[in-house]
């Protein structure tokens, strides 16, 4: 039994010895998620500091990686793929610009307008960070079976499109 699956089945025992009847599959799913994010999350911050760099700057710099050559945003298309307030991708943004990770360049489509660009330097780290940490991410799953991983992956897809709508459906009420 891995650490955690150890932690998995101390969390979902206590919750079964303290309140029995709010544990259901949902709940047990939701645990196991949250730790194994936590997992990924951890391996990720492990690999950052070989880069310099924070998970907010990570963020921006896999950001604008993906969105593909020219590699360039509006700010509030960085905030908004990345949750952070304007303030927040703002101060990020102004940490990658010092230090020639990103520039900031005129909207052509706006003139009053800037785009967030990853320099050809930005581009390089960019790509070493996020196959570091795709392969810090390959060592968190090393041992799960590969038959296990894709039905994971197949269920976790058909899960999020069925929750998905709901909430889309929300949003659009105000809710």
């Amino acid at each position: 039994m891995t650490a955690s699956e150890d932690r998995a089945s101390a969390l979902i025992s206590a919750w079964q010895a303290e309140l029995p009847d709010v544990l259901d599959a949902t709940t047990e799913l939701s645990k196991r998620i949250m730790l194994l994010a936590a997992d990924l999350d951890e391996a990720t911050r492990r690999e950052l500091p070989e880069f310099g760099l924070t998970p907010a700057q990570f963020g921006v710099l896999v950001a604008l990686r993906r969105a593909g050559a020219p590699y360039r945003l509006k700010p509030t298309e960085l905030s908004r793929a990345l949750l952070l307030s304007s303030g927040g991708t703002s101060n990020v943004t102004n940490h990658l610009v010092a230090e020639g990770l990103a520039e900031r360049l005129p909207d052509q489509g706006d003139g009053r307008g800037t785009l967030i660009c990853l320099t050809p330097r930005g581009i390089r780290v960019a790509e070493e960070a996020v196959r570091a940490n795709a392969a810090a991410h390959a060592e968190v799953w090393r041992g799960a079976p590969a038959a296990a991983i894709e039905a994971a992956t197949l269920a976790l897809r058909e899960i999020a499109a069925a929750t998905e709508a709901p909430r889309t459906a929300g949003r659009r009420r105000g809710a």
